[in-house]
């Protein structure tokens, strides 16, 4: 059995041999299973700051080039670790509630939440508009197990 990753979301550091056009170096790829087959493909739509992936999907067979794949964190509900603090002279506070969301290119994107003064609801909004974050506070990022709820 081939030593290939496990299902999650990646950034390529290398182009993919015998794809360079699809799979270049410095994209965001997911990495999957279907019918025991692995497979990697690049984003298909963003919707709410999410990726969502379709066809067509490429066999992944070629341990050599998966070893090159950088891991990311799962998109989703985390906490900061830290307080931010901005040259415009906002800040988002240590352990605020943040989404977390990749360009194309596998850089992570966090978009803070806010409540809305007024609104009836009791939710949590997330703007469209988020701040690109380096690697090092990408990985120190707090999973926040906020589920969604299906209609």
């Amino acid at each position: 059995m081939l030593d290939l990753p496990v299902n999650g979301l990646y950034r390529t550091t290398t182009a993919m041999p015998g794809h360079e056009d699809a799979f270049p170096a410095g994209v965001l790829v997911y990495v999957g299973e279907k019918s025991g087959q692995k497979f990697v493909v690049r984003p298909g739509q963003n919707r709410n700051n999410r990726w969502f992936w379709g066809d067509p999907t490429t066999p992944l067979r070629s341990p050599t080039w998966s070893r090159t794949l950088k891991r990311l964190p799962s998109e989703g509900y985390y906490t900061l670790p830290k307080e931010l603090s901005f040259e415009s002279g906002g800040r988002w506070l240590k352990n605020a509630i943040v989404q977390l969301g990749y360009n194309a290119d596998g850089k992570g994107i966090i978009f803070v939440g806010e409540s809305r003064d007024g609104a009836t609801e009791n939710a949590l909004y997330f703007s469209e508009r988020g701040m690109m974050i380096e690697d090092e506070l990408l990985e120190t990022l707090l999973w926040a197990p906020i589920l969604p709820i299906k209609k």
